[in-house]
């Protein structure tokens, strides 16, 4: 696909990109805040969290049982199927990504801290390895959410600021933003690969 079209299509959707990155971002810092400032509510989350994913997902029991490339792969075909393709789906509707990339963004907060609620932050290594995986996770969660809201905003207001000239449909969808959002995917899906493959061969 040529380049001059991507980037094209990320700046059309620059701003709900933008907004949800924003969202993202708000909700990391808050979680971040509230382990540090030794919240219960937010400590408690992060242990069941990471109990419950150490238990029943299976990429952490993939990693467990020494198999790494694996459960890097499985964690991106879930982030990507469980997690970006509904949220574009879902950006249809406008408004209901924000409540999800804020708790996304909380509970990537909350767990700066390990299982000793000391800070993940305080090491350089751990430090660059936390942050170098959340950016790389929240990067496309943002695009994919924002190429579905930048695509509802084109439906719902075909003759306002974000309507686009043509007036093919695809889908019953404006036929560029559905372009847009396979476009803006080239990029979301070899991010969510290289996220989960440092996050599991990176240790």
């Amino acid at each position: 696909m040529p380049r001059h079209s991507i980037l094209a299509a990320l700046a059309r959707a620059r701003g709900p990109i933008l907004w949800i990155a924003i969202t993202h971002l708000v909700g990391v810092g808050t979680g971040m805040v509230m382990v540090r400032s030794q919240s219960g509510f937010a400590l408690e989350a992060r242990d069941n969290l990471v109990k419950r994913a150490q238990a029943n997902d299976p990429a952490a029991q993939a990693l467990q049982h020494a198999s790494p490339v694996k459960a890097a792969l499985i964690d991106f075909l879930q982030n990507l199927a469980l997690g970006a393709m509904p949220s574009t789906v879902m950006g249809l509707s406008i408004v209901m990504p924000f409540p999800i990339a804020a708790y996304r963004g909380w509970v990537g907060g909350i767990v700066s801290v390990d299982d000793a609620h000391q800070s993940r932050l305080a090491s350089r290594g751990e430090a660059g390895y936390y942050l170098g995986v959340l950016l790389l996770q929240l990067i496309p969660y943002s695009l994919a959410c924002g190429a579905g809201i930048r695509l509802g905003l084109a439906f719902l207001f075909p003759r306002g600021r974000y309507g686009y000239k043509s007036g093919e449909k695809q889908l019953g969808l404006p036929a560029q933003g559905v372009r847009d959002v396979v476009r803006i995917y080239t990029l979301v899906v070899p991010l969510f690969l290289t996220a989960s493959l440092v996050e599991f061969l990176a240790r």
